[in-house]
């Protein structure tokens, strides 16, 4: 069977990953986002939440049953070793969930949707990485906007994800999310045609 073409998406936190991923499914383009695999492996009663309950309390789940994302986060940003403990037990299943959704995958090319692609070496399942790319700034702002976090958690975040600079070296194509939606819909059609054009001669 032939293996997908696979394009990475990537970008810091805030950059708008699923505003440009959205513009590709529009284009009939299938989307393997990392981040709703990741929430859905922890669903209440699921196997990996309960490994994470056994790990770290009862104080990570919520009364309904849910996995209170706000004090894991809190203790893997202030806890370098529980950090490495939660990774260890979340990354397998991820990646194992990312394969087989790439897998399944029917359309003339799939994006792999992760803010950690490099990070967790998910760009060397990659024939080509597209960043989202804005000022560390605007990351600050959208992300107090979306989440309602303070400014000094999302500089920690973006402090423990890698540089800009070298998310940018190490590119194929870039896109400038501070652009309008008209422009940003054009940037990805242009995209769109090349990547078709290599995954027909891949």
């Amino acid at each position: 069977m032939k293996q997908p073409y696979i394009v990475g998406v990537t970008g810091g936190i805030g950059a708008g990953k699923t505003t440009v991923t959205n513009q590709f499914l529009r284009l009939g383009i299938e989307v393997v986002d990392a981040d709703l695999i990741a929430r859905s492996v922890v669903a209440p009663g699921s196997p990996l939440l309960k490994d994470i309950q056994a790990e770290f309390g009862n104080s990570m789940i919520k009364s309904n049953g849910e996995l209170d994302r706000a004090a894991l986060r809190a203790l893997i940003f202030s806890d370098e070793n529980a950090k490495t403990k939660l990774n260890a037990l979340m990354h397998p299943v991820i990646r194992d969930q990312l394969l087989a959704a790439l897998e399944r995958a029917k359309s003339s090319y799939v994006i792999l949707s992760a803010p950690l692609l490099f990070e967790n070496k998910l760009d060397t399942l990659c024939q080509r990485v597209l960043v989202v790319d804005v000022p560390e700034s605007e990351q600050i702002a959208r992300t107090q906007a979306r989440d309602g976090v303070d400014a000094n958690q999302v500089a920690a975040i973006i402090a423990a994800q890698i540089s800009r600079t070298e998310r940018l070296a190490r590119a194929d194509d870039v896109i400038d999310n501070t652009l309008p939606i008209t422009q940003l819909a054009e940037t990805v059609s242009q995209l769109h045609e090349k990547y078709l054009h290599f995954a027909k001669s891949q």
